[in-house]
């Protein structure tokens, strides 16, 4: 897979300059340490590297599509990190997004795992806002439609896959209480 630190210096690297961006991508990073209890002991630095990822195509430098996830995919692919480009490709609905844009089939070009990973990514994702605080997923819609207006094709994309989105954030949920519960139970 990738090392985490190798991830965040990446993700630093091109998104820095960005400001808020790396911001936010700081904030889903706290917010894949802190859910990677749910997932298997192996599975844990690919959720935490996914996450220091999943905004790359969004760097001037790798944007060419206006899909940020399909952008940052195909330099990951290229990067030889296939299976994160996976789990970018896909993160927090991006299909909606390319089905709006023209761009499906090229993202289909890129595994959709459907895992607890990439359910655990989305998750971090749609419950931290722009400047990486922790949100709710109302708080995070809301967050998105004030920077990018209701009419934007973001904003549009994350709404219509809002049913999907909710079902993921409340497994996730579900996941996090079961944990602590065992946690608790030690």
């Amino acid at each position: 897979m990738v090392s985490t630190e190798w991830a965040a210096g990446y993700a630093e690297e091109l998104l820095a300059p960005l400001g808020d961006r790396w911001a936010h991508v700081q904030g889903v990073a706290r917010q894949a340490r802190r859910v990677a209890v749910i997932l298997p002991a192996e599975e844990r630095n690919a959720l935490v590297g996914a996450a220091y990822l999943h905004d790359l195509g969004y760097a001037p430098t790798l944007a060419t599509t206006g899909l940020h996830a399909l952008d940052g995919a195909r330099h990951l692919r290229a990067l030889g990190y296939e299976r994160l480009a996976g789990l970018v490709a896909h993160h927090s609905g991006a299909g909606g997004e390319a089905e709006l844009r023209g761009l499906r089939g090229e993202l289909a070009e890129f595994r959709d795992e459907a895992s607890a990973t990439s359910m655990a990514l989305t998750y971090c994702d749609m419950t931290t806002d722009a400047t990486g605080e922790v949100v709710t997923f109302a708080e995070r819609l809301l967050d998105i439609e004030r920077r990018y207006g209701a009419d934007h094709i973001v904003t549009r994309s994350v709404q219509r896959g809002r049913t999907e989105l909710e079902g993921c954030i409340q497994t996730v949920d579900a996941n996090l209480r079961e944990a602590v519960a065992r946690w608790l139970t030690r």
